[in-house]
């Protein structure tokens, strides 16, 4: 059993602007890299089910080949700062993704 945050040199969300929530999944090696993002683990329908949100959330989804890093960001539900919003600067949504398991 391989966990992500095994694999990873950094994991962590951040602002993207008033409206998003931009999530970098950094390897720590080429080797890391080529296996999380060919296993299907971080790609645009695992985040979708990961979050639990609709693919119109997903803003853009790649695979940074040069960084050894797999990007994402997805719209806000409500802006940065306003009434209600629990994370002002988006750092605390990337938990989900330190339970992430690769296959075998």
């Amino acid at each position: 059993m391989t966990k992500l945050v095994d694999l990873a040199k950094a994991i962590r969300s951040k602002n993207a602007g008033p409206d998003k929530i931009t999530f970098d999944v950094i390897m720590k090696d080429r080797a890391a890299y080529d296996r999380v993002r060919d296993s299907g683990v971080l790609s645009r329908e695992a985040v979708r089910k990961l979050y639990g949100i609709p693919d119109s959330r997903i803003s853009d989804h790649v695979a940074f080949d040069p960084a050894l890093a797999i990007k994402f960001t997805i719209f806000r539900t409500q802006p940065s700062g306003s009434l209600g919003d629990a994370d002002i600067f988006g750092s605390q949504q990337y938990g989900p993704l330190q339970q992430i398991v690769l296959p075998d």
